[in-house]
């Protein structure tokens, strides 16, 4: 079977202006999308959970069309990714990315208008559970996701993070 026989995981490190961000893909897409100025080792716990058996392998040429969006989204050229993604996840947070997904480029969301687009009003926080555990930081954009009054509300990439990325869209 040879040195590669076990599934991988793709990795690399995107540096642009301020930003230093891990992203990761399988052979069918991006899967990973780290937090600003986070440590490799969040990735590979990451990996460990949501790719058990999984090993990582540095690929910049592998990322560099996953890395050619997302500068092109930090620099505000792009407004809809269209790269392939390959998420993990239960079926409702598949549903709740799916949603988020549909949230057009500097519009917001609330969590509650998340749980009625899902057709249950009453899972607020069950919503809020499913977008933090969004691993695709950005390209799956639940930084448009804000608390009822607006306010800005927990993001795993940290509120800094995402009061850039509400600015960058304009807001």
């Amino acid at each position: 079977m040879g040195l590669n026989s076990k599934p991988t995981l793709y990795w690399s490190l995107l540096r642009h202006n301020d930003w230093k961000l891990y992203v990761a893909s399988t052979t069918k897409g991006i899967c990973y999308v780290g937090p600003n100025n986070k440590s490799f080792e969040e990735l590979s716990l990451w990996s460990d959970k949501h790719f058990p058996g999984h090993i990582l392998i540095e690929d910049d040429n592998k990322l560099e069309k996953y890395k050619v969006e997302i500068i092109e989204y930090l620099d505000g050229k792009l407004k809809k990714f269209t790269i392939p993604l390959d998420l993990k996840g239960t079926d409702f947070q598949l549903k709740v990315w799916d949603i988020l997904f549909q949230i057009p480029y500097g519009e917001t969301k609330t969590y509650s208008d998340i749980a009625i687009a899902l057709n249950k009003p009453t899972a607020v926080r069950a919503v809020g559970g499913a977008i933090g555990a969004n691993p695709i930081l950005m390209t799956i954009p639940c930084h448009r996701v804000v608390g009822k009054n607006g306010s800005l509300t927990g993001f795993r990439g940290g509120l800094e993070m995402k009061t850039r990325l509400l600015e960058l869209e304009g807001h």
